[in-house]
């Protein structure tokens, strides 16, 4: 199963937090107050996102953490990267040389163009989408037509075989 681990969740709810109010610097204590994230979880996300270059801190009597960049320039993918690394669905999918049989295998050009599709996904989400401060609706042209076209020859099975399905 394809799933972010908890920490990258929460770690985009405090970038969320921090991207509704960009121009104000949060002390990790009001962010964790306002997520209900524990404070040393908090503490903990923001030194990772920091060392990413997603956030920037201020040191100081009125320091505290913001955004690197604006949300509309933080994609999901940055998200990820820093705190799981770059999406790998297979070992193959990281880099060549990360696979003992990849010189004769069939399979690994297609796990690697999946991989790609997933990656390019991911980087056209922005924090500010995620966030839900972009009006711009995500969009996945190709996924959505392909998710539809699975719904409808579904429909049209159930039609042919005389079932239905949501009962």
């Amino acid at each position: 199963m394809l799933r972010i681990s908890k920490l990258t969740d929460y770690a985009t709810v405090i970038l969320a937090a921090l991207a509704e109010q960009p121009e104000h610097v949060r002390t990790a204590t009001a962010l964790a107050e306002e997520t209900r994230i524990a404070a040393p979880t908090v503490s903990k996300l923001l030194k990772q996102l920091q060392r990413a270059g997603l956030v920037a801190s201020t040191r100081g009597l009125h320091g505290g953490y913001q955004l690197a960049r604006p949300a509309t320039q933080i994609s999901a993918a940055a998200i990820l990267d820093a705190l799981e690394g770059p999406v790998a669905l297979t070992d193959c999918s990281a880099g060549h040389g990360n696979c003992g049989i990849e010189g004769t295998c069939r399979v690994s050009r297609v796990w690697q163009r999946l991989n790609l599709a997933i990656r390019r996904s991911l980087y056209e989400v922005s924090l500010a989408q995620l966030a839900g401060l972009d009006a711009t609706q995500v969009r996945l042209p190709e996924l959505e037509r392909e998710m539809k076209t699975a719904a409808d020859s579904g429909a049209t099975r159930a039609g042919r075989s005389g079932v239905n399905r949501h009962e």
